[in-house]
């Protein structure tokens, strides 16, 4: 039996089912982080020992000005994934969508470098405040960028046969997917600031 609104948008909202659904899942991870950015601005207006200010110099600028510039690249390959599939054409989407995939494990690798200097100079979540959030905030989000990751890969590689049977179908998969890919990006954008820059 046929899904309706599986590939066409549905009349009452203008979205088909998938999409729809994505931008709910994301509205919920808006309050998930909106929670998480809020506690830290309170904690931050609320310290007097100067915890977060000095725990903030701790951080590798460079570092993450590196993986911000390369989460943003991330963000185009993924439109441009979808931009040749609309096209038609199945090669320059599996480039790009890869690009996006090898992307996301830069990222990864350069957090996993930051992470590894902190523990090597005795920096944990329970040193202070800023810490327990910083890595609270950072470590979410790279649970995200995994989750991301396996949906990608997936993508990529079996689930590209939907292709051939359901083009469009598979079209709109990757537009979902790339909504949530943005929304990492973005949260990213209001982390390295936060937390690196002020």
């Amino acid at each position: 039996m046929e899904i309706p609104y599986n590939v066409e948008e549905r009349q009452d909202t203008g979205m088909y089912n998938a999409k729809l659904g994505i931008w709910l899942f994301l509205a919920s991870e808006v309050m998930l982080f909106g929670g998480l950015f809020s506690a830290y601005v309170f904690l931050r207006m609320g310290d007097i020992t100067g915890t977060f200010a000095s725990g903030s110099q701790e951080l590798n600028v460079p570092l993450a000005t590196f993986n911000t510039l390369v989460l943003i690249t991330s963000s185009v390959t993924m439109i441009m994934s979808w931009v040749s599939l609309k096209l038609g054409d199945m090669k320059k989407f599996k480039m790009h969508l890869g690009s996006t995939l090898l992307l996301a494990g830069v990222f990864l690798v350069v957090k996993y470098f930051e992470y590894s200097a902190k523990f090597h100079h005795g920096i944990y979540p329970d040193t202070s405040t800023f810490f327990s959030i910083y890595f609270t905030l950072t470590g979410l989000h790279m649970i995200h960028i995994l989750g991301g990751m396996v949906v990608i890969f997936y993508f990529l590689v079996p689930g590209s046969k939907m292709m051939k049977t359901e083009p469009e179908r598979f079209t709109n998969r990757i537009e979902t997917v790339g909504l949530y890919w943005h929304f990492v990006d973005l949260v990213w954008i209001f982390l390295f600031p936060v937390l690196y820059l002020l």
